[in-house]
């Protein structure tokens, strides 16, 4: 009997995606080596994670009365048949929460941080050669320019957190393909954001920096997951927002062909 084989196209596609997985390993690795920079990069995550944690509680709090308000039709059910209604109800409104929290949390914090970002992400460019054709952006253009993506990436968040909420409500497929899409979306939606800096260094914009991640999509889903899946671990993401940024980096220069490797 002839063993099955795995086409070469999945197996490289697996190999990509680990590989970015690997790129947040070495941002956090850069992390560990320049502690008293990146230190600076979680002093604006504090701040924001305090109100995104806040906010998250607070949903916690009333997500019982979310899931009966959204779930009129099970009044009349058997108390058995009602509470699980409800309770798939609540997974669907936690999940899709933490899916917005995580994509907004990262768009704020890069808006309220953004000369420490920059200053983080040069400091990595200058480790692997720099940039291969640097555009100066002045401050406070620097600053527009991450406010308006912030504010478009939290938008398309939005746009795809709405269908998966609501998918979120089907048994069985909601608690277990939905969450793996929803990790998709927002890992991919976080690359893109996490990426701004090196792209705008370099004079390039959101459309450019979309169409540069998804000519290596596995890779770029390798990197956005792993940060999000880290992201949703308490104070993950004020602990490792650097390091993401760090990676995001890296990501950058990858996806432009420039090296990767420290001269």
């Amino acid at each position: 009997m002839t063993a099955a084989r795995i086409p070469a196209s999945t197996t490289s596609a697996a190999r990509r995606f680990l590989g970015g997985t690997g790129l947040l390993l070495r941002g956090i690795g850069l992390y560990v080596r320049s502690p008293g920079l990146m230190l600076l990069g979680v002093v604006p995550a504090l701040i924001t994670g305090a109100l995104f944690v806040a906010a998250y509680a607070t949903l916690v709090y009333v997500v019982d009365d979310l899931a009966a308000l959204v779930t009129p039709f099970a009044d009349n059910w058997s108390e058995g048949w009602r509470s699980l209604a409800r309770v798939v109800a609540g997974l669907a409104f936690l999940g899709i929460g933490g899916l917005l929290a995580v994509v907004t949390f990262t768009a704020v914090t890069l808006v309220v941080g953004d000369p420490f970002y920059e200053k983080i992400s040069e400091r990595v460019e200058r480790r692997y050669g720099g940039p291969a054709a640097e555009v100066e952006v002045p401050f406070w253009a620097s600053l527009r320019r991450s406010a308006g993506d912030s504010l478009r990436l939290v938008g398309l968040s939005i746009l795809f957190g709405v269908p998966l909420l609501a998918a979120g409500f089907v048994p069985v497929v909601g608690q277990t393909v939905v969450p793996v899409l929803g990790a998709a979306v927002g890992g991919w939606l976080l690359a893109v954001e996490l990426v701004g800096a090196p792209f705008s260094r370099r004079g390039r914009h959101l459309p450019e920096r979309r169409a540069a991640l998804k000519a290596d999509r596995p890779t770029t889903l390798g990197f956005g997951m792993a940060v999000f899946v880290c992201f949703l671990i308490p104070l993950g993401a004020v602990l490792l927002m650097p390091a993401a940024v760090a990676g995001a980096t890296l990501l950058a220069r990858r996806s432009l062909g420039e090296p990767t490797e420290e001269r």
